[in-house]
């Protein structure tokens, strides 16, 4: 009966607040998404069940994971806000003008007190022993006793079905969501006549005009085209100016082969890959459009002597499994990481294939001191194995040429487990399926990269098996919707499949 005088005076509190507000309550894996949540609902009222500390308890002892560092910065946030017992019955004011306060429902306790909403989620959810279930209970107690609208805020979607099964509203965190599009093209046309492209031609420059460019931002990838269908391709640089992309004929790795171009996107990808004034880059792109090749490509072939503007190539991705988990993997970072990293190695299979080129581009490569030594490494025969001499025959097993750049430290696979902390420079950094992390990975990766290095985003968003992030609200999105029109941002989307025509089918219908 205390608790319920308590709860209830806590609730004439939060009445005098003002009955326009909204009442939000906020499930664990919100609070575990963005731990600064709880300031990004305006002048509304924000109730958190006990049972989401209680998860929260049993998160925070996760060392290694960013789930178990957003528990314990929860519970640094709600010790500064909630000091002692009363604010925590009570509610406390918030800077943004809401209130915050801890909700324990009485109905849970002495004996199982009955109510309308009660009886109804009993009939409904009756196994009350489950965490959300219980979390549930909560709000529709607190909808019950607080001014309405109650809104019960999770992102698990099922949490939201079960809620609304018993008449509760609920709905997803919408705070780190991009809004709500149609689909965007890969690319806008901007007409011109054929004398203005002509010109254009020529001189690798145009002014646009201020009422032209109204709908443009910086670095954006547009087609200009006349009347007579003749196309150039162009980036947009600001104050009307539109510019001739700066392509080479060709990419090449290390003794590896040339590689072009194979569409208008390519083109434009390749361009802000290889742009140094671009130092953060993103790209959407259905599975074989060649995110992953061209990539690689590209910052292969600025680490060679000709082009030595990075020390080498970092490559990681998320570790999320698709289907059922096979469990732990035995070995080495690499070895743990190998199977994760394989579209990489197949990518650096065809870029540098088995049969030696006929002119290696290493030998006169210049390098930092970390890797003057590297050039004799990659020199090395091919099938001469790991430990063996020069000459060795026999049993000696057999060295991929990609390996090599493996071993020399020109290639690095990087853990997203163990990237907190480190200062990567003169790297080019290439962040896979980037798409299943959420906005606070991602920015942690980002805040990694040193001057002298690039960082390139890539991945599919219409492909997620990260339950908590989804097309509106993943890292990948939310970057490229934050990063939009920055100086050193660009952005790519690629359409067209280049890997099969099987490939491109499947893309396309399945």
């Amino acid at each position: 009966m205390e608790i319920l005088r308590e709860a209830t005076a806590s609730n004439s509190r939060l009445k005098n607040v003002t009955k326009k507000v909204k009442t939000f309550v906020l499930d664990t894996n919100v609070l575990l998404h963005d731990p600064k949540s709880i300031y990004k609902f305006q002048e509304n009222n924000l109730a958190i069940p006990v049972e989401v500390l209680e998860e929260l308890d049993g998160i925070k002892g996760e060392q290694s994971t960013e789930r178990g560092r957003n528990a314990r910065r929860v519970h640094r946030i709600l010790q500064e806000l909630l000091p002692d017992s009363r604010s925590m019955h009570e509610g406390v004011e918030l800077p943004n003008g809401g209130t915050l306060s801890i909700i324990i429902n009485p109905y849970l306790m002495d004996g199982g007190r009955s109510s309308p909403a009660m009886d109804r989620l009993r009939a409904i959810l009756p196994d009350l022993s489950k965490k959300d279930n219980r979390i549930i209970a909560a709000a529709l107690f607190v909808q019950e006793q607080y001014p309405p609208p109650t809104i019960l805020v999770t992102k698990d979607v099922n949490v939201q079905l079960k809620a609304r099964a018993v008449g509760l509203e609920s709905e997803d965190y919408l705070n780190d969501k991009v809004p709500e599009t149609d689909e965007e093209a890969s690319y806008r046309e901007l007409p011109l006549n054929i004398y203005e492209l002509q010109r254009f031609c020529s001189e690798g420059i145009f002014d646009l005009g201020d009422d032209a460019t109204k709908p443009l931002y910086l670095n954006e990838y547009v087609l200009l085209r006349s009347d007579e269908g003749k196309t150039m391709p162009a980036r947009y640089y600001g104050e009307g100016i539109v510019r001739r992309l700066k392509l080479p004929d060709f990419v090449k790795a290390p003794g590896g082969i040339p590689i072009r171009a194979r569409n208008l996107e390519q083109q434009f990808f390749m361009d802000a890959l290889l742009d140094e004034s671009i130092h953060m880059l993103t790209c959407f792109g259905k599975a074989g459009t060649g995110k992953t090749l061209i990539s690689v490509a590209c910052a292969l072939h600025q680490t060679t002597a000709e082009h030595s503007r990075y020390d080498g190539l970092s490559i990681s991705r998320p570790v999320i499994a698709l289907g059922k988990d096979i469990g732990f993997l035995p070995g080495t970072l690499e070895e743990k990481m190998k199977p994760w990293l394989q579209p990489y190695h197949d990518a650096l299979e065809v870029l540098i294939p088995s049969k030696p080129a006929k002119e290696p581009q290493f030998a006169a490569k210049k390098v930092s001191k970390k890797f003057k030594n590297r050039d004799d490494q990659l020199s090395a025969p091919m099938n001469t194995a790991q430990g063996g001499h020069h000459g060795g025959h026999g049993n000696a097993a057999v060295v991929k040429p990609y390996e090599r750049l493996l071993k020399s430290g020109l290639v690095e696979i990087e853990a997203l487990a163990f990237i907190r902390g480190r200062s990567i420079a003169r790297r080019f950094f290439i962040l896979d399926e980037a798409q299943q992390l959420t906005p606070h990975e991602v920015k942690t990766v980002i805040t990694r990269i040193s001057e002298g290095s690039k960082i390139i985003l890539i991945g599919d968003p219409a492909q997620i098996d990260n339950p908590y992030v989804d097309a509106r609200s993943n890292g990948l999105v939310y970057c490229h919707n934050r990063m939009k029109g920055q100086a050193l941002a660009a952005h790519v989307k690629l359409m067209k499949g280049e890997r099969s025509k099987l490939a491109e089918l499947a893309a396309d219908l399945l």
